[in-house]
Parts: C-alpha cells; structure tokens; sequence
C-alpha cells in the first residue's frame, strides 16, 4: 500500500477533559465538545486498498501495523484540530484487515488443517437456548472430543504411512526394498541384518516422522497464539480516564450480557487454545508411541519371550493408558471462560503435558529398539484396527452431538435456524469424513507406490480401502443434488423472468408511451435471462442447509457401511465380493479402484493448489476469501485450525471506536461491506452501551441473518439481533436480490426507519439511456457505492446522527 507518510491521531483524553458521557446536559441532550462525526469503513471478504475504500490515492496511516491499520486521507488526517471544517460531514477513516488472512504465501499451507477448521465451525453452531447452560457445557464438550479425535486421526495416517507401510512392510520386502533403494539400510536382506533392519529399530527411526508433524502442528499453534489469541481486548477499566478519577463508563445491562458475542471474555480464548493446544499436543505423541511400542510389547507377549521384556511392555501399556485418561479430561474438564477476561495461562500443565508425553514417547522407542533375535516383520502393523475405533467413537460422538442438538432446538424452535439445529451435528460429520478421505487417500497413495513390485505389500488397513470405495457413491450421491440445483435454479430463474419483467416494465400491457424513456427499450429476451438467472443462483443460498443435510446424512450411513464392511469380512471389497454376482463384484471392484483414483487425484489437486497458492498472489488471494469465512471464530474446538482473524479485528475496532468517541465527544458511524459488517457488530456489542448509543451502523450485502444468524443462531439469532438493533443509535441494512451473500437482517420496530432497506435495482437499466449510455453491468454483490441509492442512504444515515447526544429510543 502507498502512503506518503504515517500519522497518530489523540485517542486519548484532552487534558482535564471527562467521559464523554459526563459531558453531555441532560437538560439540553447536547454534547459541549466539537461534536465531530466520523465514518469507518471496513471491508469484505478478499479485502481492499485504503485508496479504493477512501476515493484517494493519497492515504496516510493513522494507527497499526502492516497486518491490520486505519487509514485516512492525507487531507484529513488531522481533523480532530480543525473541527470546524468537518461540521456537516463525518471524517472518513477505513480499517484494512485483509492480511490477517490472505497475507503471505505459507497460509496456502492452511488447507491442510481444513478438518481442524471445520470441527471448529461446529462448536459454534449450537441452537440457541436459554438457563440450560449443563446442555451447553455438554455440547461444547462433545465437540472437543470430536476434534480430539481428528488430532489422533491424523498423526494415526501419519504413522500408518511412516511406520507400516514403509518401515514395517516395504522395508521387510526383499522385492520393495531393491525397488526403492533408499531403504536398503532398513532391509534385513539388502544391508545383511544390520544394526536398523531390526523391526523395532526400523519402527523408532520411522517414528520421527508423525513426531516431527506434531511438532509442527504444535509450533504453528503456539506462533499464531501468541500472534492472535493475546491480543487483548478493551478492559472495562480501559473506559477511565487515564487520572483514573472520573467515573466509570457504565457496565454491561443484562440484556447485552447475555448477547454471548457482548461478554468481554469472548475475543480473548488464550487460555482455552492453551490448554488444548497441550492435551492434543500430548494426544500426537502418546499415538506414536502407542503406534512404535505396542508392537514390541504384543511381541514381548508371546510364549518363551524374556520376562523382563514383557513386563516393561506392560508397563508402558500402562502408561500410555493413563496419560490418554489425563489427555481427556484436560479437554474434558473446561471449556471458555466468556464472562470475564481469564488473563492466566495455566503454565504448569501447558509445559508438562508434553513433555512428559515426550518423555513416554523416548522410552516406548528405547524399548522398541531392544534387540530381539527372531522377530520379523510379516503382514501389517498390529494395530489396524486403530482407524476403526476411530471411525466408530467418530460416529458415536456425532450422534450424541446431534440428540443434544436437538434437545437444545426444541428448547427455544426458530424456523429460520439452519437444519432445524442440526447444523452443528452434520458440520463435524462432514469434518470427520474430510479427516478420514485425506488420511485414507495418502494410505493408498503411498501403498500404491511402495507396492508396485513383484512381491505385493498387504497395503494400508482395509477400512481405509473401504472409505476410499464409498466415495465414488458419495460422489454419486452429489452430483445428483447437483442436478437438483440446477432443475432448481431453472424454476426460479423462470419465475423470476416475470418479477424482472414487472419492476423494469417490460410487459407488454403497459403502453409504449408510458415506459422508461430508453434508447432501446425493446424486450431482450437474452438480458432478461441472464438477470433473472443472477437472481435465481444468487437464492441458491438458502437452499445450502438442504445440500449440507444431504451429504452428511450420506457421509454416516456410507460410513457406517464401510466401517461395517470391514469389522465382518476383514477384506477389501473387491476380495469380500469376490464369488458372488458378477454384477456386485463388478461394481465392488470398480468402486475400489475408482475410490483409490479419485483420492489420489484429489490429493494432488490439493497439493497443486497449495503451491500455486504459495506463488500466485491471485490464487492466494482467493484462499484467503475462503478463511474470511471460515476462521472469523474463535479456536473453540480445535487448537490446530487455522487462527482466528477476528480476535485481533474485533479488538481493533472497539479500541478505535471507544477511545475516538472518548477523546473527542463525537459521533460515528460504522459501515461494514460482507464480512466487514459482522465484523462491525461484533465491534458493537463488545462497546459499553454508552459508547454504543453514540453508534450508528451501516451494513450493505450483509450476511449477519441471512448467513451467520441461520447458521449460528445462539450467536447471531433473532435475538442478539434485535438487541443490537435495540441499543446502537439507529442501523440500516442495504443488499440485493443478485447478491449471493448479503441479504435483509429482518428486523422491524424501534427505530425509523426500519433497518433493512428496499432491494437496490441491479442492474441500474434494463437497457440504454441517457444516464447509462452503455449496458449497465449485474453487480451482484460488489461494488454498492456505485449505486445512487447508496448515497442517498448514507445521506440519511449521516444526518440522522448529527451531533446531538442520542435521546431516549422508543421501544
């Protein structure tokens, strides 16, 4: 970004100035400073430049750093000194987000954490609810369980591919190891039985491998944390003056309190991200070594094996047992702390709880590694019935989320919510099926490669070839709701055709004479199309719960079908097909090199995407559209998903908002495009209600309803809404029927007027006239400040705040 030089601005306090809120006279409801409005911009999704957002190619930065700032023109930025040449129009300022999200090259590297992400979305979710804060606690619990098991899922493919398949199997292979050269020093045949070829040697060098991936899962936890979760947010005791005399800005009202996302806790998760970051940490190390010494010690176990040996192998059974019981309860035992700001870490057990799963880890290795003559490395690693207990605690677990899910929506039912409150419930099925399709997927990739010899490898645990054979009826299962859109949007694009015909007076009933005055004003039947199409995609939206509903429910019969497969025949399922009709064996078989196919492709493109990512500022950009939704949460569920951007926004514009309206007594709106007017009303609940009644918000193509308050009712429901609505000093809402995105907040009463706008016309002509000599262009969801209408609004907007203290608002 260009800027001619950098600026601050006095946020603090005037020298013996008061509150803001003890300036102003009752008697006259008018403020005696300068009265001065201003009006921050924030951005959407994907981001911006200040000059665009500003109209200026001359900015300055007011305050921040390179990830996250506020800008204004060069020409404002000393308004505050010269009140007198901004009465009558606010002093515009735009906040710039978009590097906490779409920043440098290594967040394309993100992608692979998307199971971690989707887990987290769940959590929050949940229906909302009121005095039932045990079912709560339980569903938040259930959640952090499943995400647990996501971690050891994935350190489990880790192992499967390290330890089984390549130091167990290819390395135990005469025909393998002289067909991959590299591992001529783990063959018994190839190196002469030296010092490595031993199974449990083998098995400990393989072994760095999940333990270097926990690692680094661990290190990009705690660099983001201390990047994000410990930015703290605006203390109650911030609102004093700094001679800490005057009085305090007033609390928190009860309604505010039990808007969740107004709790002063809410942005500032540092503690329970701590925790979690230690347990699954800990859950990464305890599964290799549950993975390199249970093997040894079912070894130890057998008839005439060392009485020594097989008694250390009990032992560090044992062990991993108990650390696994303390791994759960630490996720078990809390979850956020919301109502007041937990600045503690809990140091002893963030430090301990790896290190001593490390320390477990160095002994299970130490005792793998004991010589033991005789032993040798046939078929598969024992222990391949780990993914099963997977999957299966995986299926319980969602289940168990879905009936609290239930019970909590039945508790308070809403029509709007999405999935009737099993939202939830079917997001983390679709993220453990993402966990088990990526694990299963490098399995039978790297099988595939190691195996390509004459002596043929046993290959990956047969449920993972199960889970890779259901996904071509998956597969299936979306392209017929695929086509369900697409026969959906043509009945919706064909009523809309009569609705475009309507508001640009296109039917032939009208008279000419009467009609807009176009140049061409002739029906074209192309252009009625293509806008009454725009309009039918765009509603495909609210049809996203149907298609979520679907594929989940697909997702846990298909595998529960799988993991059932598996347990009864112990075969893959072109071998348990074999014998039977030629039809099902036929379909058995194509279904199974079709799945294994389509997971390595997919794998693939996944890898590809992520490098072109990493060198394509475009391609890069757009991932960064993707985490603008998807990581504006808090990590509730998941240490290891991608951070959460918001926890340094939110603060940023509270910071802004309250200490701007301290220092000066004026006035502000907030205007917010996409995901820039969530953020701008998380900003606003997080305000104390005098700062908020001095507020004004400004939304266009908002998803707060139509998005975020369907999808995470207890959040952004019709309750928190309508508090919001309540307490700021007056909202108007602005969005399209082309908008795919941005929608009404579907709030009335209280103020006027009302919060949701009439639709803006897109495109602005039909066809062309003397304001629109060449087609107009179908905006959709970009671009509102190019519609007058917009200028109109704001107009309205800006003179309805003024600089008068707000009066009582009329309920």
């Amino acid at each position: 970004m260009d800027r001619a030089r950098e600026h601050t601005t006095p946020t603090e306090p005037r020298e013996h100035q008061e509150p803001a809120e003890a300036e102003a006279h009752p008697e006259s409801g008018r403020s005696t400073t300068d009265g001065t409005a201003l009006e921050l911009l924030v951005h959407g999704v994907g981001g911006t430049s200040p000059e665009r957002m500003l109209d200026d190619p001359r900015t300055v930065r007011i305050t921040g750093d390179d990830t996250a700032a506020v800008f204004r023109r060069i020409d404002d930025a000393d308004a505050e000194s010269r009140p007198a040449d901004h009465r009558g129009r606010p002093v515009p300022e735009a906040y710039v987000w978009c590097n906490l999200t779409s920043g440098n090259g290594s967040r394309a590297l993100w992608l692979l954490l998307l199971p971690f992400m989707v887990v987290n979305l769940a959590h929050w979710m949940r229906p909302s609810t009121r005095d039932r804060r045990r079912t709560v606690r339980l569903y938040g619990l259930l959640v952090r369980l499943t995400g647990l098991t996501l971690t050891v899922l994935l350190v489990a493919a880790a192992c499967e591919v390290a330890l089984d398949l390549t130091a167990w199997q290819c390395a135990g292979a005469r025909a393998c190891a002289r067909a991959h050269t590299w591992l001529g020093f783990l063959s018994p045949d190839a190196s002469d039985d030296g010092w490595w070829s031993l199974p449990g040697r083998r098995l400990a060098l393989a072994a760095l491998v999940p333990t270097a991936l926990t690692g680094l899962l661990w290190y990009l936890s705690h660099r983001t944390w201390s990047e994000y979760e410990s930015q703290r947010p605006m203390d109650r005791d911030d609102a004093r003056p700094d001679d800490g005399k005057g009085p305090r800005i007033a609390p928190d009202v009860e309604d505010t309190a039990r808007v969740a996302l107004g709790r002063p806790g809410f942005w500032y998760g540092r503690r329970l991200v701590a925790r979690l970051r230690a347990a699954h940490t800990a859950a990464g190390f305890l599964t290799v070594a549950a993975a390199v010494g249970t093997s040894a010690a079912r070894h130890d176990r057998r008839a005439g094996g060392p009485a020594v040996l097989e008694l250390l192998g009990w032992l560090l059974n044992a062990a991993l047992v108990l650390f696994a019981v303390v791994v759960v309860w630490v996720v078990c035992r809390r979850g956020r702390s919301e109502r007041r700001l937990d600045k503690r870490v809990d140091e002893h057990l963030v430090r301990r709880l790896p290190a001593c799963s490390i320390a477990l880890l160095a002994l299970a290795v130490v005792y793998a590694g004991w010589s033991r003559p005789g032993w040798r490395s046939t078929g598969r690693l024992p222990g391949d019935l780990t993914f099963g207990g997977i999957t299966l605690v995986q299926g319980l677990l969602v289940i168990a989320l879905g009936v609290v899910a239930h019970t909590l929506y039945r508790s308070r039912p809403d029509p709007r919510t999405a999935m009737y409150g099993l939202a939830g419930p079917a997001v983390a099925m679709l993220a453990c099926a993402l966990g088990g399709v990526m694990s299963a997927g490098v399995a039978q990739r790297v099988a595939d490669w190691l195996g390509g010899t004459d002596d043929a490898l046993p290959g990956p645990p047969v449920l993972l070839t199960w889970q890779a054979s259901v996904i071509p009826p998956l597969l299936l299962v979306f392209l017929g709701l695929l086509g369900w859109l697409a026969r959906r949007t043509q009945v919706l694009r064909r009523a809309e055709t009569a609705a475009v015909e309507r508001e640009y007076d296109l039917t032939e009933e009208r008279p000419k004479e009467e009609r807009p005055d176009e140049e061409h004003e002739s029906r074209d039947a192309g252009r009625t199309r293509r806008i009454a199409r725009t309009r039918a995609m765009a509603s495909l939206t609210d049809r996203a719960p149907r298609i979520i509903a679907i594929t989940s429910t697909a997702t846990l019969l298909l595998g529960a079908g799988a993991l059932t497969g598996a347990l009864a025949t112990r075969e893959t399922p072109a071998q348990a097909a074999h014998g039977s009709y030629d039809f099902l064996a036929g379909a058995a078989q194509t279904a199974q090199a079709l799945g294994s196919w389509l997971i390595g492709v997919g794998f693939l493109l996944f890898v590809t995407w992520g490098r072109r990512a990493y060198k394509d500022a475009s391609a890069r950009r757009t991932i960064g559209i993707l985490w603008d939704v998807g990581t504006f949460w808090p990590r509730a569920a998941h240490p290891f998903a991608p951070p959460c951007y918001a926890e340094r926004a939110v603060p940023d514009l509270t910071w802004r908002m309250a200490t701007w309206t301290r220092a000066t007594g004026g006035r502000l709106v907030i205007s917010g495009h996409s995901q820039g007017s969530v953020l701008a009303a998380a900003a606003a609940w997080q305000l104390t209600p005098a700062v908020r009644r001095r507020v004004a918000l400004l939304t266009y193509g908002s998803p707060l309803e139509r998005l975020y308050g369907r999808w995470f009712p207890a959040h952004f429901g019709p309750e928190p809404l309508a508090s919001l609505h309540r307490e700021v000093d007056c909202w108007r809402n602005l969005y399209r029927l082309t908008d795919p995105i941005g929608g009404p907040v579907r709030l009335t009463g209280g103020c006027a007027p009302q919060v949701d706008a009439e639709p803006f016309q897109d495109p602005l002509a039909y066809g062309r006239t003397g304001a629109h000599p060449l087609p107009a262009p179908i905006l959709g969801h970009s671009d509102y400040q190019a519609d007058p209408a917009f200028t109109h609004e704001r107009q309205q907007l800006l003179a309805r705040i003024g600089p008068e203290l707000p009066g009582p608002r009329q309920s």
